[in-house]
């Protein structure tokens, strides 16, 4: 099993910036990629970010250039820094990690409200 926790959710103003952080424990050596997902209230959960192992990266095209994904194979740790929020990021973030399948945090709330 992996167990997955997040942190660093809250309420911000646009054009306002958060750094998720999300504490991986368990069989961590088997995890290969790890992300970020988001749901808003009413839609599906969708892809924000994801890292390999090897630190490639991919991105929804709607956070391009305004998030960035990193992970600390040290610590275990995989982070979401966000700058330039907008309203429509509001959604609950969770933190994922890929293993033999894939795993998720409990999820951690981002509004974006002025």
């Amino acid at each position: 099993q992996v167990q997955l926790v997040e942190s660093g959710g809250g309420s911000v103003q646009p054009g306002g910036s958060l750094r998720l952080s999300c504490a991986a424990s368990g069989i961590i050596f088997t995890i290969n990629d790890m992300g970020w997902y988001r749901q808003a209230p009413g839609k599906e959960r969708e892809l924000v970010a994801r890292i390999a192992s090897g630190g490639s990266t991919n991105y929804a095209t709607s956070v391009k250039g305004r998030f960035t994904i990193s992970r600390d194979n040290v610590k275990n740790m995989v982070y979401l820094q966000m700058y330039s929020l907008k309203p429509e990021d509001t959604a609950v973030y969770y933190c994922s990690a890929r293993a033999y399948r894939e795993f998720w945090g409990q999820g951690t709330l981002v509004t974006v409200s002025s």
